[in-house]
């Protein structure tokens, strides 16, 4: 199978790499110039959790692709997922599909795309949930941050050829989970992933966020209210590793004990694989941290914590705790709030104002 990653940042790029050197053809492709530069001139550095290592790639700038396409991978952040399949509509074949390998509610608008172009709909596209974590630092360089596996399914529920195929390759870099119902896993890490951008209201660890009870609290109620908008769309929410959606409905405080201790399981895990004896991690918080800390650019929640919102508008769902918690993390990509603890305190009384605090 021949496959193109057309975003060369950490999950792409981490993906790349380790297929590229379990001998599976794979293109690296991105629209970062100097990315694309050095990994020609120099291959890929990784360090992180798997320790120093570095690979030779194939790495093409945006302009010298072509055509006709097999897999594409498309693991841009999710507000560039569309544009991204733009780029590569001019190199499609008969054959090409298109695997979101992303964050975020990016398959529907995929989808709607290559209708649009007349080149089929969902049985051309692919959803997934990569749970590994690392971050682009600098051209050529990716830091492995946590382990942990992947989730892909047809769009289409079936269980294809195509699917077993690229499963097998990815699984050079990890385990892969196939699944038949990856709408409901994509609205699981949605759901959870409320959690994970309330993390970002200050620029902190995850320790000292979600770590800590009284902010763990306050996340759970989010994440619940998320779960509540996924059911009212009609969604069957899946568990994964690290979530199970029932713990995040607790009726009694015995519940609610049981909710953070899952917290805190989800947090061990994403550090469990980190030595800092070996190596001092550069991104200490969420995807979402590294965004507004560390690349000083908007984050991707506009385009998945964003549209949860919208999901719960069209569904008549009650998403007062999410949209504060987005509105929030805009007023600071927009520089009009600060970072800081404040934040939590100020989402905490909002909670309690709404009644929504847990057991």
């Amino acid at each position: 199978m021949k496959i193109t990653i057309v975003g060369a940042g950490a999950i792409g790029g981490l993906a790349g790499a380790w297929m590229t050197q379990a001998g599976h053809d794979v293109t690296l492709v991105d629209r970062w110039a100097e990315h694309i530069d050095a990994l020609k001139q120099h291959g890929l550095r990784v360090d992180g959790v798997r320790g120093e290592r570095h690979f030779t790639v194939k790495a093409l700038h945006p302009h010298e692709l072509q055509g006709p396409l097999e897999a594409v991978l498309i693991a841009t952040k999710s507000q560039h997922a569309v544009e991204a399949l733009e780029s590569v509509l001019p190199h499609f074949g008969p054959e090409t599909f298109v695997v979101s390998f992303q964050n975020g509610f990016n398959e529907p608008d995929l989808i709607a795309r290559l209708q649009a172009a007349g080149l089929g709909g969902a049985e051309r596209v692919m959803g997934s949930i990569p749970n590994y974590g690392g971050a682009l630092v600098d051209p050529g360089y990716i830091e492995f941050v946590h382990e942990g596996p992947i989730q892909l399914g047809e769009m289409t529920g079936e269980r294809t050829p195509r699917l077993t195929e690229l499963a097998a390759a990815l699984g050079a870099l990890t385990e892969v989970q196939l699944s038949d119902n990856i709408w409901g896993q994509i609205w699981a890490k949605e759901v959870y992933s409320a959690q994970v951008v309330f993390s970002a209201l200050a620029d902190a660890p995850v320790t000292e966020t979600l770590g800590v009870e009284r902010y763990a609290r306050v996340a759970g109620a989010v994440v619940r209210e998320a779960l509540e908008i996924a059911e009212a769309n009609g969604i069957t929410v899946e568990a994964f590793d690290f979530f199970d959606p029932a713990n995040y409905k607790p009726r009694t405080p015995d519940e609610t004990r049981k909710l953070l201790d899952n917290i805190q399981h989800a947090i061990w895990l994403l550090k469990k694989d980190q030595k800092p004896a070996t190596h001092q991690f550069k991104k200490k918080g969420s995807g979402i941290w590294w965004d507004i800390v560390y690349r000083n650019r908007p984050s991707e929640v506009r385009s998945s914590n964003g549209k949860l919102v919208a999901y719960a508008e069209q569904a008549g769902a009650d998403s007062r705790l999410n949209a504060k918690l987005c509105e929030m993390i805009y007023e600071i990509e927009d520089g009009q709030r600060p970072l800081g603890f404040q934040n939590f305190e100020e989402l905490e009384g909002y909670v309690q104002s709404l009644g929504k605090a847990l057991p």
